[in-house]
């Protein structure tokens, strides 16, 4: 299966966003890795069984094993920072402050390099809706040369992955 199959059990009245995904699957401003991973991140942080299966299934051949390895570790990781980044930023008061506690190695030897990593969990964190992620993210892979147009790409593929798993899960609800 691949992404045709994807495309091929949406709905027509997602027409768009079918096309979509044919066409940020060839997204010209970034590199295989970058679109294939971010395209495999945003599939796990839709959590959505034939999202994440038929993504695999048309970029996991493209990365290498330790690509393949960091796209999963940024959904995974970002599924964490951005509950408790969120909650610290819309709560505020002392919580902010105090240390995270939290074990987030990955983010310092992610097996890619920092920026495209950075690039990935961008797109989860935009998934997730976490703004401080999002912020920081945006600002580490600017800091790391990437472009306006790369970081609206990686933003594109993880809005048009989320809306095909919302509207497959919409479909399997009423069906």
């Amino acid at each position: 299966m691949s992404l045709d199959a994807l495309k091929s059990e949406l709905p027509d009245y997602a027409k768009d966003i079918r096309l979509n995904i044919g066409s940020l699957a060839t997204e010209p401003s970034l590199t295989t890795e970058q679109r294939g991973g971010t395209f495999i991140a945003s599939a796990f942080a839709t959590r959505n069984a034939t999202v994440i299966r038929e993504v695999l299934d048309e970029f996991a051949p493209q990365l290498s094993p330790e690509a393949m390895t960091a796209a999963k570790a940024a959904g995974a990781i970002m599924a964490m920072n951005n509950v408790y980044y969120r909650f610290t930023h819309l709560v505020g008061g002392d919580y902010p402050k105090l240390p995270a506690k939290l074990r987030m190695n990955v983010m310092a030897r992610p097996g890619v390099d920092k920026a495209t990593f950075e690039l990935w969990s961008l797109a989860v964190s935009a998934i997730n809706g976490c703004g401080m992620c999002m912020e920081s993210h945006e600002r580490a892979v600017r800091e790391h040369g990437m472009t306006t147009e790369q970081v609206q790409a990686a933003v594109r593929i993880a809005a048009v992955v989320n809306a095909t798993a919302g509207t497959l899960d919409m479909e399997a609800a009423v069906h």
